[in-house]
């Protein structure tokens, strides 16, 4: 049975933290229920059972790995469809909530109950070949995504970029830093394939964008059209090249080396040592990920900067 409540999950630790009781009572006087999450497994738990309980609205504050974790607890009650998501960004980077036109904590809280809501595309990756805990869900391993799965030049290098990187490089950023940190990368030896593409060989990074572009000049792909926006980079020849080359062989987009297409579905796999991918942030290895895409699955809260149709390559290469 359906209740029509609303209910607020505050990640206190989140950013620079000190955020938990301005959200509290904000979110209080707007009539939602508010509870702390103590971690990324407590968050997921209590996503699920807002969208088994009929939960209409779910506000989450915190970066874009909390905002994954109540996603992951939504999709294991199997309450996409139901549950319309608030984004309160109070993370470091809040890459979706900018995608979204959510432009600080306050302005998330306000579009909690007036924003409009826009359904968009929900990516899903089910991963094999290994032991970690995604493999232990109630569907199976498939675990869900909005922002970007990466592979590749580690991807968990998006932890260490700074806010000037990424003042300078945007959404590319991580790819600087991951340079910096791990000069001897010795790349992907794997096998990309769509059912219109496939590319095989050595790879700097393998790129699958939900809600994130990452050729040209980056930003936002189209969030309901339904496919992924797929980047592969060839392994650059020599660890002593210039670390900037990281950034810019994908800026250009059209560059030799770098592969860009759209999927609604696709797959990637290992042919050497498995790989580690980062899933909205949360690191997991797999032998081969599955990735499929649902179309229009989640309404969000948006702000007025949102683009439901962004300008992209119309003939990515």
């Amino acid at each position: 049975m359906r209740i029509g409540s609303r209910r607020c999950l505050v990640n206190p630790h989140s950013g620079t933290g000190g955020h938990a009781e301005h959200v509290r009572r904000a979110m209080e006087a707007r009539g939602f229920a508010v509870t702390e999450t103590e971690d990324g497994a407590h968050t997921i738990e209590l996503a699920r059972e807002a969208g088994e309980t009929g939960v209409s609205t779910l506000a989450v504050c915190g970066g874009d790995g909390t905002i994954n974790d109540a996603l992951r607890g939504l999709h294991r009650a199997d309450a996409l469809g139901d549950v319309t998501l608030a984004v309160l960004p109070a993370g470091t980077a809040n890459l979706l909530a900018g995608t979204l036109g959510i432009e600080s904590l306050d302005h998330g809280i306000e579009l909690s109950d007036t924003g409009e809501a826009r359904a968009i595309d929900v990516g899903v990756a089910e991963g094999t070949g290994t032991d970690d805990e995604s493999t232990e869900t109630d569907d199976g391993g498939a675990e869900p995504f909005l922002v970007s799965c990466i592979a590749g030049l580690p991807a968990d290098a998006s932890t260490a970029t700074s806010d000037e990187l990424k003042g300078q490089f945007g959404t590319l950023a991580f790819l600087l830093a991951g340079a910096r940190e791990t000069m001897a990368f010795d790349g992907l030896d794997v096998r990309v394939e769509s059912p219109e593409e496939s590319w095989a060989g050595e790879a700097l990074c393998v790129l699958v964008g939900n809600s994130r572009r990452f050729v040209g000049e980056g930003g936002q792909a189209d969030m309901d059209d339904g496919e992924f926006d797929v980047v592969v980079a060839e392994q650059m020849p020599a660890p002593g090249m210039a670390v900037e080359a990281a950034v810019h062989r994908l800026l250009g987009g059209g560059t030799e080396g770098v592969t860009h297409f759209r999927a609604a579905e696709l797959h990637v796999e290992s042919d050497g040592e498995p790989i580690t991918f980062s899933r909205d942030g949360e690191l997991a290895t797999h032998e081969r990920l599955d990735f499929r895409t649902l179309p229009e699955a989640l309404d969000v809260r948006v702000g007025d900067a949102y683009e439901p149709d962004p300008e992209n390559d119309p003939d990515p290469q």
